[in-house]
């Protein structure tokens, strides 16, 4: 618990009774509109932690996206999990799952779809592309032209297509979780400003620590564990997860909170390219699945600053001066927490009394 959970406590009304003990509903069972929805996130979350050896907080940060309606980019060298993670939680969730590798020459209509025309018809016929799909896994994106990029723009930010003056909508849930290896690599093409906006969080994962890698060995030695994972949730709990993380309380002073860092990033000597008003909104999103994860039917300053690196860090540009001095973007984003002033608990309660969303108590 937090010093902001402790003092928000005392402010707050206190909760009608503690959630009564519930066993686990199986896969395939309809939740219900409470805790139920709750388990299903623990259930997702053990699920990839079962492939992801030692990474908790990757794991953690990956849900949070996709209960925050974004998406996610994952950049780290090869061979560390990149993909592996993407996979994982695409098949801990029971939906359509499909996989692009970006390749120099992949065109945007293998993304987006194409219209063929049909000889019996008489008439063009659109075929859905791969990005048709709940759950889309882009391996390697930045090894695409910024050409093949692009045809993802529309759809990560809409989620629609539009093909020959036709809108197509995609399901429900839509998620991109892209992997890129660092631009320092050979074959890699710089992911444009406008493509690193539209990701909600950027993560990487890093190294294992020796013991995660020793164990590594003896569960991935003899076989693949994607090879066992199973579905532990289905598509309507993800929608039914979303809605629910929707309903969690805002306080104006954590708004305002959030305001202030974004703006900070536009005016810090160090930085030429700023947060965009979309990080804002992405910012204050994953703040709230951040506090639904915890239990919590209200946000506290604490889960806009735990966030604040992996959401505005990659759309940051430091200037010419700043690389020169080895002044990277996650330590400005950390300075700008540093220099930002909280606001204080006393201001306003952080939740509105009596307010209880439904499905985000006890997560």
């Amino acid at each position: 618990m937090t010093a902001y959970d402790e003092r928000a406590s005392l402010e707050a009304p206190p909760a009608h009774g503690s959630p009564p003990a519930r066993a686990e509903p199986r896969v395939g069972e309809e939740p219900s509109a409470g805790g139920d929805l709750i388990t299903t996130a623990d259930r997702i979350h053990r699920s990839v932690e079962e492939v992801i050896e030692g990474k908790p907080e990757v794991v953690r940060l990956a849900l949070t996206v996709l209960l925050a309606e974004g998406h996610l980019l994952i950049e780290d060298v090869p061979g560390v999990g990149k993909t592996m993670l993407a996979k994982a939680l695409a098949r801990s969730i029971d939906c359509s799952v499909r996989r692009i590798q970006f390749t120099p020459d992949l065109l945007p209509s293998d993304i987006t779809g194409v219209s063929i025309f049909d000889q019996q018809q008489r008439d063009f016929e659109f075929k859905p592309g791969a990005i048709f799909s709940q759950i889309v896994i882009g391996d390697e994106i930045n090894r695409a032209s910024p050409k093949t990029q692009s045809a993802l723009l529309e759809s990560m930010e809409e989620r629609q297509v539009t093909m020959d003056g036709q809108t197509y909508e995609l399901p429900e849930p839509f998620m991109v979780v892209a992997t890129q290896n660092p631009v320092e690599m050979e074959g890699t093409y710089p992911l444009p400003e406008a493509q690193r906006d539209r990701f909600m969080a950027r993560v990487s994962i890093g190294y294992p620590s020796p013991a995660a890698e020793l164990q590594m060995l003896d569960v991935h030695g003899g076989a693949s564990p994607l090879d066992d994972l199973q579905p532990v949730a289905h598509a309507h709990d993800i929608v039914k997860l979303i809605d629910a993380v929707r309903t969690v309380h805002v306080a104006d002073t954590v708004r305002r909170y959030t305001v202030d860092l974004v703006v900070a990033t536009r005016s810090h000597p160090e930085l030429r390219l700023g947060a965009s008003p979309r990080a804002t909104l992405h910012l204050l999103r994953a703040a709230k699945a951040a506090a639904a994860l915890q239990g919590r039917e209200y946000t506290l300053p604490d889960d806009v600053q735990s966030l604040a690196v992996p959401v505005l860090a990659h759309r940051l540009l430091p200037t010419a001066q700043a690389q020169l001095n080895r002044r990277t973007a996650e330590q400005i984003v950390l300075e700008i927490l540093q220099r930002v002033p909280v606001p204080e608990p006393s201001a306003q309660p952080w939740r509105t009394p009596g307010q209880r969303p439904p499905g985000v108590r006890g997560l």
